[in-house]
Parts: structure tokens; sequence; C-alpha cells
């Protein structure tokens, strides 16, 4: 299924009067700026438009969690998260265009654009789809006992629509442990082990899986 966008099959005229009758927020962020913080409490629609942003937990101890990797016209908020902790925060990791809509002004505004208002809606469950798609797979990650498991399963979710198996890793390697969740160090060893045993080929950033 390919992915759509926010304002598929919605000319740019007819989503300046969406946005405008949902009196929508578009807003820029810098990078390493936080576009939002304790989602969970917060009623509204992120939607990045440009750039790219991570959601983060940090634990009592100070250690930090990769929850999710945002990318262009991938949601977030309090509606679209199955997280119970309210410490969730969206972390711009590029120069980022976000509109924000409230959830309540989506779904009680006047019926004056009601074709393109359903249109957006039903997009926005779409991109819905494409996320619980993406969280199953970073369950599917997770719950591999072996810090090799997880990084296999992690190349092979990452090559799964690639005809010669390679990737641009969308994180630093340091991210990548923290989503993972596993440690750096360890992580680094089992990458250097993989690539020793000839089941992967690294290039900078670019990862070709072999076996």
């Amino acid at each position: 299924m390919k992915k759509i966008t926010i304002f598929d099959d919605i000319t740019k005229d007819e989503a300046e009067k969406l946005i405008n009758e949902l009196d929508a927020k578009k807003m820029h962020f810098n990078k390493d700026v936080t576009i939002a913080t304790n989602i969970n409490n917060i009623n509204l629609i992120g939607i990045i438009l440009e750039g790219s942003a991570t959601v983060v937990r940090y634990e009592y101890n100070g250690d930090r969690n990769i929850i999710e990797k945002l990318n262009k016209d991938d949601l977030f908020g309090e509606v679209f998260t199955s997280n119970s902790s309210n410490d969730l925060s969206i972390i711009a990791t590029s120069p980022c265009d976000v509109l924000f809509i409230d959830y309540n002004m989506l779904i009680t505004s006047s019926n004056k654009y009601s074709t393109y208002k359903n249109k957006l809606v039903d997009n926005i469950l779409q991109l819905l789809a494409f996320k619980i798609v993406s969280m199953n797979d970073r369950i599917e990650v997770l719950t591999k006992r072996t810090i090799r498991e997880k990084l296999l399963t992690f190349f092979n979710i990452s090559t799964r629509d690639k005809i010669n198996k390679t990737f641009t890793m969308p994180f630093s390697f340091t991210d990548l442990a923290d989503y993972l969740a596993i440690d750096r160090s360890a992580m680094t060893r089992e990458i250097k082990n993989l690539k020793e045993d000839g089941i992967i080929v690294i290039n900078d950033k670019r990862i070709t899986l072999l076996n």
C-alpha cells in the first residue's frame, strides 16, 4: 500500500480553506528544538509537513528511549499513542514545519467545507494505518531476546521493500541504540561481528543485508 500525503486529493486552495476553517496552526521548529511535550495531555493532531523528528521518553535514571521516528506526513498526538506515560516529547531532528489541528475542531467544526474535511479525515485514517504498521514493526524488534536478533530484525524490516537489500539508516548509531533499547557499546560490538561474519556491509549510513 502506497503511503499518501495529508492533503492527497485536496488542492492547495482547498487545503488553505480547511486550515482556516479548523483554526489549524503552522509552526516552524529548528533542529533539536522540542516541538511538544507531555503529548498524552495535548488534544492536538500534529502533522509533519517538512523535516523529521523523534518521539522520545526519558526514564527516571536519565536514560533516553526513542519511541518513534517521524518523517514528512507522519502524525503524532494523544489520539495516536498507546503509551500511558505522560512524559513523551517530540524533538526536531532537522528543521521542521508542523501543522497542528485541534482534534475537537476536526470532529465538530461546521460543514462548510465538508467534502474537503471528509477527505482530510480519510487521509488521516490511512496515515494512521501506516503508523500502526510501524508500531507493530517496533514491537517485533523489541520482543527479540538478543542484540543480534534485534539488529537483524530491524535490518530486515528496513529492507523489506528493497530489491538490493540496501537502506539508509534513519538514525545515528547512538539513536539506533536508544530506539532498540540496548547498550550502545554492546550494539557496536555486535554490528562489528555481523560485518565480520559477512552478514552486512556498512558504508557510512548505508547498510546492505547480505544474508
